[in-house]
């Protein structure tokens, strides 16, 4: 048994990253010798001193979703219900169709019809509104009146921002809350690690010699799901939507053929990677939804480098960054971090398994 309070860790209240740093790329980065478990606090500015010629860079390229929506519960929209509806994915087929999470989920029977707020709060000119059609699993299925959800989020959507960052979305998270190379609309969630990169870095990292690849994943709500359970094996993972692109698959075995290092950034690559990977260490190029779990013992075959944020205590992200060196490192690793000040979480400081 993978005792999951062997992954628990206390952490200061002050130490949770409120806001990102004040300027892009210029965050502290911890950095982990993933044998030895010696770990030195650095910048992130540094990154590329860990990269060599021919070594591999690659990203998730998904772009968080404006799927924060508010709104009162129809006729009476001036005394009705308040809803607030996160979108977590369309239905194939059907552009008006939307799985979303809601609250106060008691009130949202079938048939329910809420009209949608502005930023202000105020019921929105333009009528626009959803209807719950049925409850699945531990969300909804909701239409809009207006199936075109791009001017949806642009009307009323507002960048999730996880709880624990303990304060509503501003203006400023529009752009610090998605990576400079965000492509494809579909995540709930950022892929953090990747908030770090700016597009100078990545200009310099491609002058040294460095290969920028891409896939991507749609992070989804799931990520957020603490493990309950005692016994991590039997935690039920959630499933995410992602493609690996051929061209990804095939430079990436080319090079490491060649002896080149690949450095994943953050969680979600490595989710797509191991979900791709042959025993023999080779990419198999495709698209799916992954449910992969990654806790120790296991050793990535696909990744020789990660760089990641800090994560919350018994998460499955937490097991998934202790494959990459040992539980003992990590958490001595976090310790370290703590004692330096250093700050956790989606927009705070990072760290480098190398």
């Amino acid at each position: 048994m993978l005792s999951t309070s062997l992954f628990d860790y206390e952490l200061p209240d002050e130490l949770i990253a409120r806001y990102p740093a004040e300027k892009r790329g210029t965050s502290r980065m911890l950095v982990l010798d993933r044998t030895t478990g010696k770990a030195e606090p650095g910048s992130f500015e540094n990154i590329l001193n860990y990269l060599s010629s021919g070594d591999i860079l690659v990203w998730n390229d998904t772009k968080v979703l404006k799927g924060r929506m508010y709104g009162r519960k129809m006729p009476d929209t001036e005394n009705g219900a308040r809803f607030e509806l996160l979108l977590v994915s369309p239905e194939n087929g059907d552009p008006g169709l939307w799985n979303v999470l809601l609250k106060p989920g008691k009130r949202a029977k079938a048939g329910t019809r809420v009209a949608l707020c502005d930023a202000d709060g105020k019921v929105n000119p333009h009528g626009d509104f959803f209807e719950v059609i049925e409850k699945r699993g531990d969300g909804y299925v909701v239409r809009f009146s207006d199936p075109d959800t791009t001017l949806m989020q642009e009307r009323y959507g507002h960048i999730p921002l996880p709880p624990y960052i303990g304060r509503d979305a501003e203006d400023a998270d529009a752009e610090r809350y998605q990576t400079v190379y965000a492509r494809h609309p579909g995540a709930v969630a950022a892929p953090t690690a990747g908030l770090h990169f700016t597009d100078e870095i990545l200009e310099k990292a491609r002058a040294k010699g460095v290969i920028t690849l891409s896939l991507t994943l749609h992070v989804g709500p799931g990520t957020f799901k603490p493990v309950e359970v005692e016994n991590a094996e039997e935690h039920q993972m959630h499933f995410e939507d992602f493609i690996l692109p051929e061209e990804t698959a095939r430079v990436i075995n080319e090079a490491r053929k060649n002896g080149h290092k690949v450095m994943a950034v953050g969680t979600t690559t490595v989710r797509v990677l191991e979900s791709c990977v042959q025993e023999d260490g080779t990419l198999i190029p495709r698209s799916g939804s992954t449910g992969i779990f990654l806790y120790p013992p296991y050793k990535p075959r696909a990744v020789d480098m990660l760089l990641t944020n800090f994560h919350l205590p018994k998460s499955t992200l937490i097991m998934l960054v202790s494959c990459f060196s040992s539980r003992e490192h990590v958490l001595e690793a976090y310790e370290l971090a703590k004692k330096e000040k250093f700050h956790f979480y989606s927009y705070g400081d990072c760290m480098l398994l190398k």
